[in-house]
């Protein structure tokens, strides 16, 4: 996941090296929340579960295994292509921690799922400020 320029100050220097160790040096290219590979194309039902091509089995959206989903012929069967980020768990870039714990490989699914609280109170915040007619020190928002 592209870094905002804004923000690219609070990440640290080897960022681009931590990354590449966490997605594929310790999690081996899979998802550490639900086990789907890196780079591939994998089948799933929009619900969590998926289909774990190597192992020829259905997981779950916390990568365990599941019995075959009896599918009606009109089912809808999608595919998506899996890209690892490195996540903070913590969502502060800065703190990356020693042998960095707090830095997790998440798919895209799993991703949005962690940081859903997070995404939730950054639009308050949004909404909060758009309404707010200005600052106490700064003075009146300008319109735009």
């Amino acid at each position: 996941m592209p870094i905002r320029p804004e923000l690219k100050y609070l990440y640290p220097i080897d960022w681009p090296q931590v990354s590449h160790w966490v997605r594929f040096v310790r999690a081996r290219g899979r998802c550490q929340a639900c086990g789907r590979p890196h780079g591939e194309m994998v089948r799933h039902l929009g619900d969590g579960r998926w289909w774990d091509e190597q192992r020829q089995i259905w997981r779950d959206g916390k990568g365990r295994k599941v019995p075959s989903p009896v599918l009606p012929e009109d089912a809808p069967v999608r595919a998506t292509k899996v890209v690892l980020a490195a996540a903070h768990l913590d969502h502060d870039p800065a703190h990356c921690g020693r042998r960095h714990r707090n830095v997790q490989a998440l798919c895209q699914r799993c991703h949005l799922l962690h940081d859903r609280p997070e995404h939730r109170r950054r639009i308050r915040l949004t909404l909060r400020r758009r309404k707010a007619l200005g600052d106490l020190f700064s003075g009146p928002y300008p319109f735009s």
